[in-house]
């Protein structure tokens, strides 16, 4: 793992007392929030490893919450995130698994509405930092720290191509990018990473394209 400064390593203004189970658990459920695009109705969170074993003493429960309220890592507000959700109709259900993960730190997070569901699986990697490794049943490797775009598009020739050339007219520098697709021909999604924020009219733009589905983003 490659750090780019001691604050990397330290960690990030925080609430809390850990920057892998409050600070990273706090990033993962605001990711989670910012790719449902609202406020979610209800939260079914499964926590694995260290998150199961240690959540309630280390904060990793008000800390996912907090981000699904869309509270930064720092937000004094997160201390009390559970009950400000619960005050707000929201549904909350912890689940302690017993399933061995790849990482100690991992957490499901299913959140939902009358108009649809996201399922999503983070790990905490320490620092702060995180992973998304699952958005609907697609593997991917987003670390929620840069601007970043989600598409989901048909599994056609030059899809690829054609959302990289809207990239390259307005200038954006992509960092990361991979495509997972659960099957040849079928849906797939392209994961980009980008250095500079994305304004609505590029995803606007994405979503006219052929063999385009849906286009998110994620703004650091």
């Amino acid at each position: 793992m490659k750090y780019r400064s001691v604050f990397d390593i330290i960690g990030p203004v925080m609430i809390g007392p850990s920057s892998s189970h409050t600070a990273g658990a706090a990033r993962i459920g605001r990711v989670a929030r910012s790719l449902f695009g609202r406020e979610p109705k209800w939260a079914n969170i499964s926590l694995y490893g260290s998150f199961a074993k240690t959540y309630k003493g280390h904060g990793t429960d008000v800390a996912i919450v907090g981000g699904l309220l869309d509270f930064d890592t720092d937000d004094t507000r997160i201390i009390h995130a559970i009950d400000l959700a619960k005050q707000k109709g929201m549904k909350l259900r912890f689940i302690e698994e017993e399933a061995v993960t790849d990482h100690p730190n991992t957490a499901r997070i299913i959140i939902g509405d009358q108009h649809g569901e996201l399922e999503l699986v983070g790990i905490s990697i320490g620092g702060g930092k995180i992973e998304i490794i699952e958005l609907n049943g697609f593997e991917l490797k987003l670390s929620g720290n840069h601007p970043a775009i989600l598409v989901v598009h048909n599994d056609r020739f030059g899809a690829i191509a054609s959302v990289a050339q809207i990239l390259a007219k307005y200038e954006l520098n992509i960092g990361h990018m991979e495509v997972a697709r659960k099957d040849v021909g079928k849906m797939a999604l392209m994961t980009i990473e980008v250095d500079q924020n994305i304004d609505n009219k590029i995803l606007t733009e994405l979503e006219q394209l052929p063999n385009i589905l849906k286009v998110t983003k994620i703004v650091e």
